[in-house]
């Protein structure tokens, strides 16, 4: 009897799809970048004086986590790693879109601006472009992966 034979031979588990890979390294990449920028902008903007604009510097720090989260996601790779951050994607562009139609609406709120204010515009509005393309490549690492 061979051990192909045995029925003690489990089938062998299929590897997980690598979120970070392809597509994929670039919103690594793309995350990570905004990972330390919003984290960098918020602490100077939090050291020069909070009370200033503790909302936008709250909203910065908000953005900042997301931010790391997603790239920690990203990079962990596996299905449980790909919904979590699949959920933080649709949260985050719920976030730009708040904030920005909130900054447009009521810019008194905003003494300094946000990452996401005025939709990411200071970001070359890519906060609102990223989880768009995050969650296509969250939905599409998915369909490969089964």
């Amino acid at each position: 009897m061979s051990d192909t034979d045995s029925p003690e031979v489990a089938e062998a588990p299929k590897p997980s799809f690598e979120l970070g890979t392809g597509p994929g390294r670039v919103l690594v990449w793309f995350y990570g970048v905004f990972t330390v920028a919003a984290a960098s902008r918020t602490i100077v903007e939090m050291v020069r004086g909070f009370d200033l604009a503790p909302l936008a510097y709250t909203l910065s720090a908000f953005a900042a986590l997301v931010y790391g989260f997603i790239t920690y996601s990203l990079v962990r790779g596996g299905e449980k790693a790909r919904r979590a951050a699949l959920v933080c994607c649709a949260a985050e562009l719920i976030g730009v879109l708040a904030v920005g139609a909130w900054t447009l609406v009521e810019p008194a709120a905003f003494p300094d601006s946000t990452v996401w204010s005025d939709f990411g515009m200071g970001y070359l509005f890519i906060p609102v472009i990223l989880p768009v393309t995050g969650m296509i490549w969250l939905r599409r690492a998915r369909t490969v992966a089964v």
